[in-house]
């Protein structure tokens, strides 16, 4: 596309380039990072920043790093951002572009010292992978009755919104529906509300949903169903996160001062055994044995 090649065209008359922290005033500000004028790696950089499309949309973020571009007469040419190692910023574009590869322009950073957005990069690719993974995990502990309503539940982490009361009623419809026996569908939702990543604060807002569900189920039918012989870890994990999350019930206090106190204790050990430290607070904080306070 012409379009994308337009930076490369103005690049070419470069003969030095400045690198510093993207800030929201139009000019240079801060500490230089990278100032060079190797034509060898300013043909690298030009290399680097290749582009393979413009996506439609600007990144509401200030960006990585800035690139100040000077000609021979050190008149600035002009200024690129990079955003989350992925994409450009450039005022001869109406949007953003895709970088054609990003690791190549932050391996470039690199290799002058400016190792701070390539590491970025890639602790958001190992952010991304665990939530890929636990999105993945959170979707096979669904109950398959409720797969034609996968999209609609997932897209609640996107928009940001709760769980309507209309797709809440349309869950709880179609659980009664293929689990009419009350304690197989407590099992089911507390199967489901373990899985995913688990946490009971900052989680994906589709993971909020089995709780709501667990919420409408009375603390004695929950007691029924963990004592049932085919509950298991995944139950007490879901379990745990329901009753120690922030006001996961109506009558959170007085549904946990139910539980019999053997019940108390395992749900505290699995809680210890997950590893997460504000589960663990929580729930030593909720489960505590009365005689142990």
């Amino acid at each position: 596309m012409p379009e994308t090649s337009e930076l490369d065209a103005v690049l070419q008359h470069a003969s030095r380039v400045r690198v510093a922290a993207a800030v929201a005033s139009t000019a240079l500000d801060g500490e230089i990072l990278v100032d060079l004028s190797d034509p060898a790696e300013l043909d690298r950089l030009r290399t680097a920043m290749s582009v393979e499309a413009l996506h439609g949309f600007r990144c509401m973020c200030l960006g990585d790093v800035r690139f100040e571009f000077l000609d021979a007469d050190a008149r600035q040419l002009t200024a690129v951002v990079l955003h989350h190692g992925a994409t450009l910023r450039w005022d001869g574009w109406e949007s953003d572009a895709v970088l054609a590869d990003g690791r190549l322009l932050l391996l470039w950073l690199n290799s002058h010292g400016e190792s701070g957005p390539l590491r970025q990069f890639e602790e958001d690719e190992r952010r991304h992978g665990r939530m890929q993974t636990q999105e993945a995990h959170w979707r096979a502990a669904m109950p398959t009755t409720l797969d034609d309503l996968s999209v609609q539940i997932l897209s609640l982490s996107q928009t940001g919104e709760s769980a309507s009361l209309d797709l809440l009623t349309e869950l709880k419809v179609q659980l009664e529906l293929a689990f009419p026996d009350l304690i197989t569908r407590t099992l089911t939702l507390l199967a489901w509300c373990g899985a995913g990543s688990g946490r009971c604060s900052g989680y994906p807002l589709h993971e909020e949903v089995p709780g709501l569900l667990l919420k409408e189920i009375p603390i004695t039918e929950i007691v029924a169903s963990l004592q049932d012989p085919r509950a298991d870890s995944r139950h007490y994990a879901g379990a745990v996160r329901h009753l120690v999350g922030w006001k996961s019930r109506p009558r959170q206090r007085k549904d946990i001062d139910a539980l019999p106190e053997p019940m108390k204790v395992r749900l505290l050990q699995q809680a210890r055994a997950s590893g997460d430290q504000d589960k663990q607070s929580r729930a030593e904080r909720w489960l505590t044995p009365t005689r142990a306070r």
